[in-house]
Order: C-alpha cells, then structure tokens, then sequence
C-alpha cells in the first residue's frame, strides 16, 4: 500500500544535497592536503633556487678571485722585469761611463806626450838655431877681423912704401943739391911723408871704427836671431788635471705594486623556503577544516528521530536543512 504521504521528489534532493556536501567535504580536504603539498614543493623549489644562487654567487667569488690573483701575478712580474731592466740599463751606463773616462784620459795622455816631443823638437830647432846663430857670428867675426887685419897689412905695406920712397927722395935730395936747396928739399920730402902718414892714419883709424861698429851690428844681428829662435820655441806644456771619475745618478726607488684585492661578489638573493610551507598549511589547514566541518554536518543525526512526524514523512531531520 503506497504512502499518501510519501514525498519522493523532496527524499531525492535530500540525498542529493548530502552527497554533494559529502563531495564537497572530501575535495576541500583534498584542496587543504593539495595545498600542504604545494607549499612543501614551493619550499622545495625555493630551496632549490638558493642553492643555485649559492653556486652562482660561489663561481662569480671564484672568478673574482682568479682575476685578483692573475693580476698581482702580472704586476709582480712586471715589477721584476722593470727592476732587472733598470739594473741592466744602469750596469751598462755605468760600464760606459767609466770607457769614455778611460779614453778621456788616454786621450790626455797622449795629448800630453804629443806636446813634451813637440816641445823637446821645438827646444832642438831652437839649440841648433843658437847654434848656427853662435857660427855664423863667429865667421862674421872672424871676416871682419880679417879685413881689418888686411888693412892693417896694407896699412904698414904702404907706410913701409913711404918710407922707402922718402928715403930716396932724401938721398936723390942730398945728392943733387947742396945748401938751402937740399934743406928745402928735404923738409918738402919730410911733409910729403907727414900729410901721407896723416892721411893714412885717419885712414886707418876710419876703418878700425868701421870694423869696430861691424862687429857691433855683427852681435845685434846675433842677438836678434837668438831673440827670434828663442820665441818660436815652444813653451814647456803643462800636463792638464785629471779627468774625474764619471758619477752615476742616484739610484731609482722601486715601489711594490699594491695588492689588488679580489672583488666582492653580489651576495645570492635568498628565497624563504618556511614562508611556502606556512602559506600551504594555512591554506591547506582552511580548506581542511571547512573540509572536516561539512563532513560533521552531514554527520549529524536530530535527536527526535529518523522521520520528520509532522509531515508523515521518513527523512531524518536535518538541523541545518530543515
């Protein structure tokens, strides 16, 4: 016997309602696992990413690194180098200096010997031409002197001539007349050969003062050749100071190159890996608490019964659909 009061459309919406809150509950419960499950993996991949920029930041310091040591190894290098040039070059002056000194002074040297066998020639020449000054005054001398002694010669010659013709005279006047004729004759004959004997004399006397400033002008022609030889020899040189020892420069002051330190690296931006996992389980705690309240709603049994009396229906009573 069918139920006048039976409401079969009302009992299948009821069912229906309860199913889709029962759906509804397990999927929020699965929602709230699924976002616990989700946070754990944003912590993971959050993680995952600091590592990775741990690494990166790692390499970019390791690099860093390597540059700074690459470069204070270049510039010690180039220190070194630098020195050892320096010292090569300043080595090689000085060994130039002191060569150019050396020769310097062979230099003078030789200059200086040169000059003491000028000198000693030039002292030669001037001997040899006092020497031949000495001679040629000497034959000067010697020349005038002859012709005054040949004009002494000739001098007495002619007063012997004189006297031998005065001689006759006075005899060819002794003989040939006699009394004051022969007196006349003979004091004629006695002035003949005093005017003769004067003149001869003056004559004499002229040429011995001639030879006497000859010879003068013979030894200022001596004197002057000497004065002539004597000035072009050469003055006695003098051996000049001694070239000073070459003085280098001061010596150059190195600086070590400064050490580059290695630059910092960017530090690694760090992600939260707790902020996922507390945003998961709140979310997932929400959705599972919402998740477990429905299933307690739906849960719930009235304490009245399992059918609704008043309407003569069967359908449990729901407090929370009516």
């Amino acid at each position: 016997m069918i139920n006048k009061n039976y409401d079969l459309l009302g009992e299948q919406l009821a069912e229906s309602g309860l199913e889709m809150s029962i759906v509804i509950g397990a999927g929020a419960i699965i929602g709230g696992i699924s976002a616990v499950a989700s946070g754990i993996f944003g912590a993971s991949q959050a993680d995952k990413q600091n590592r990775e920029a741990d690494r990166a930041q790692k390499k970019q310091q390791e690099q860093l690194d390597k540059i700074a040591d690459n470069t204070n190894e270049y510039s010690k290098k180039v220190f070194k180098v630098d020195r050892q040039n320096y010292a090569n070059t300043r080595a090689f002056e000085r060994e130039t200096l002191i060569k150019n000194w050396q020769y310097q002074t062979e230099q003078q040297d030789f200059g200086y010997l040169s000059a003491i066998e000028q000198y000693g020639k030039s002292v030669q020449n001037t001997q040899d031409r006092l020497t031949y000054n000495s001679i040629a005054a000497m034959q000067a001398y010697e020349s005038e002197q002859s012709a005054l002694n040949d004009l002494f010669t000739e001098d007495a010659f002619s007063r012997q001539g004189m006297l031998v013709d005065q001689l006759q005279n006075e005899g060819k006047a002794a003989l040939g007349q006699a009394g004051n004729s022969r007196t006349k004759a003979l004091q004629s004959s006695i002035a003949a050969l005093g005017r003769n004997s004067a003149i001869m004399d003056a004559s004499l006397s002229s040429s011995v003062e001639q030879s006497q400033r000859n010879m003068q002008q013979i030894g200022l022609q001596r004197y002057a050749a000497d004065l002539q030889a004597n000035a072009s020899m050469m003055i006695k040189p003098k051996k000049g100071p001694a070239i000073p020892l070459p003085i280098q420069a001061p010596e150059r002051i190195f600086i070590e190159p400064m050490e580059v330190l290695p630059g910092q690296a960017a530090p690694a931006r760090q992600q939260s890996t707790f902020a996922p996992i507390l945003g998961g389980f709140i979310s997932g705690a929400g959705q599972i608490g919402m998740g477990i309240a429905n299933q307690a709603a739906n849960n719930y049994q009235s304490p009245f019964g399992s059918g609704n009396w008043a309407m003569g229906g069967s359908q449990p009573y729901n407090p929370f659909t009516g």
